[in-house]
């Protein structure tokens, strides 16, 4: 191969395609879950006031001092990187390619925006003092820019491969709109629990958003609704295979999902709630609310499979 032809080919890889744009979408969803995990990390470990200042980690000093808190707050920050440029550049792709949907754009650009914000939010829940209301909004969105990120990210795969027939009625696909609606409330009612119990952001923070045993209360019970519907879905699927493999395979990973959480659960509260247990809690959470959200998305619109 000639030198202009390998010229040509690596300008290709790098041409924008339904190919590349699935891609980067698919990667930004990814790294605005592991920021999420990140930021969870931050408030369990008590360091959510390790760096007092932005975007530097204190007055007239950009890096953190010899801390441990400074450094996993910092950290963070050096992780939100990954998100904010691959969201942008997404977002940008989206506006870029042709075909792209009007909605799929202004989505992707939703994403961008919310995460940009996550920022200037995360200056003002530290000039708050972590209050439990602003780390709360801090989570709450970053989980709906994940839950963006995923749908911007399944129908670039649709514009690459082509969209497939719905497999499932309209009631079930209306029912799926509603079960995404309950995994929110679940994850809300998750930071209730989180706000209330002994991890709130720092060790000097005192003050709690409510009281533990009333939020467990109300999350157990969004728990079980949340399963109830799940069950509903998984049971049609069953039944009418092979047209719902795809469906039921997506199922399947989020039925471990939800099996493993309530172990993890359970064994949480039975030693009371060891920070990085909480951290696996909360990550299995956001992974819930992100398969929770493929699923139902795929039930409205689905890329078509390889030829074999």
């Amino acid at each position: 191969m000639s030198v202009d032809s390998r010229a040509v080919v690596r300008a290709r890889r790098f041409e924008l395609t339904p190919a590349l744009f699935a891609r980067v979408a698919l990667w930004s969803a990814v790294a605005l879950y592991l920021i999420i995990v990140s930021g969870a990390t931050v408030r369990l470990t008590g360091s959510g006031l390790g760096c007092e200042g932005w975007p530097g980690c204190g007055e007239g000093r950009l890096f953190p001092e010899k801390d441990h808190h400074q450094a996993v707050e910092f950290g963070n920050r050096v992780v939100a990187i990954l998100p904010l440029t691959l969201s942008v550049l997404t977002w940008l792709a989206a506006w870029r390619l042709r075909g792209t949907a009007t909605w799929v754009r202004w989505l992707a650009f939703a994403v961008a925006a919310a995460t940009i914000f996550q920022a200037p939010l995360g200056l003002i829940t530290i000039r708050l003092d972590l209050d439990p209301v602003a780390v709360m909004s801090h989570f709450l969105l970053a989980i709906l820019a994940v839950g963006g990120a995923v749908v911007v990210a399944i129908d670039a795969r649709v514009l690459e491969r082509g969209a497939a027939e719905p497999v499932v009625p309209e009631w079930l696909r209306l029912g799926g709109l509603a079960l995404v609606a309950v995994c929110l409330v679940l994850v809300f009612t998750g930071t209730l629990v989180t706000a209330a119990g002994p991890h709130a952001g720092d060790p000097d923070v005192v003050d709690r958003l409510w009281e533990l045993p009333d939020a467990i209360w109300v999350h157990v019970r969004a728990s079980a609704a949340f399963g109830v519907g799940f069950l509903v879905g998984l049971a049609y699927f069953v039944r009418h295979r092979p047209a719902t493999n795809a469906l039921l395979k997506v199922s399947a990973a989020l039925l471990a999902l939800l099996l493993v959480q309530m172990a993890v659960g359970e064994i949480q509260y039975r030693n009371e709630l060891p920070w990085w247990l909480v951290l696996v809690h909360v990550s299995l959470a956001a992974a819930i609310w992100s398969v929770t959200v493929a699923l139902v998305t795929l039930m409205w619109r689905a890329p078509r499979l390889k030829e074999a």
